[in-house]
């Protein structure tokens, strides 16, 4: 008896094959290692595909730069942090006044940078399209929403202004150059809401 196959669907994804998802799942743990391993500067597809033992060419052929390589290295963490400001606990979560979601928020975030430095480093030297797309659409959406309920006016420019300060290189030049403590930074960012508020 022939094993069936099921016939694409049209306008839905085609289902990634096994050795396809096997491939993708060794490329993202090779990459993770070699972050951990602190090779995050010497982080190249060429070598992501050398030492995951696959050809090149899927390495490119699914992430298409390192860019994409390293959204999908820090795409987990972010899952669950969307999660928790969407429909987590307050007061990041809904269920608490929007000044306090805001501050949650901004707090949260940089914890996440933070948690995820040096790929956030990496994230910031690829194009802007990429840097302003996935991840930072999502916050900014976001933050616009929670916003616009204590100052309608501007609130996406104001969203911006916000999110503008917490990158990877400013956090840690605070941090590392200027002796700043994530706490210190977190109070400048209450601080900057409630003049915002006022």
């Amino acid at each position: 008896m022939c094993e069936r196959r099921m016939l694409p669907i049209v306008g839905q994804p085609q289902p990634e094959r096994a050795d396809a998802a096997r491939n993708r799942q060794k490329i993202i743990e090779v990459a993770a290692r070699m972050v951990a391993d602190g090779s995050v500067d010497q982080l190249s597809l060429d070598g992501v595909a050398r030492e995951a033992c696959v050809g090149v060419g899927t390495v490119y052929r699914r992430f298409g730069d390192r860019a994409g390589l390293v959204l999908a290295l820090i795409d987990d963490r972010e899952r669950r942090f969307q999660a928790a400001f969407l429909n987590g606990p307050p007061p990041v979560g809904p269920g608490a006044p929007p000044a306090e979601r805001i501050r949650a928020f901004l707090h949260a975030l940089i914890d996440r940078v933070v948690e995820q430095l040096d790929l956030f480093l990496l994230l910031e030297l690829g194009p802007p399209a990429t840097r302003l797309s996935g991840p930072y659409k999502v916050h900014h959406t976001h933050l616009t929403g929670l916003l616009a309920q204590v100052r309608p006016e501007g609130a996406g420019f104001l969203a911006d202004a916000l999110l503008a300060p917490i990158n990877a290189h400013l956090l840690r030049h605070q941090r590392d150059e200027r002796g700043m403590s994530v706490e210190e930074i977190k109070a400048g960012f209450d601080a900057l809401t409630q003049a915002i508020r006022a």
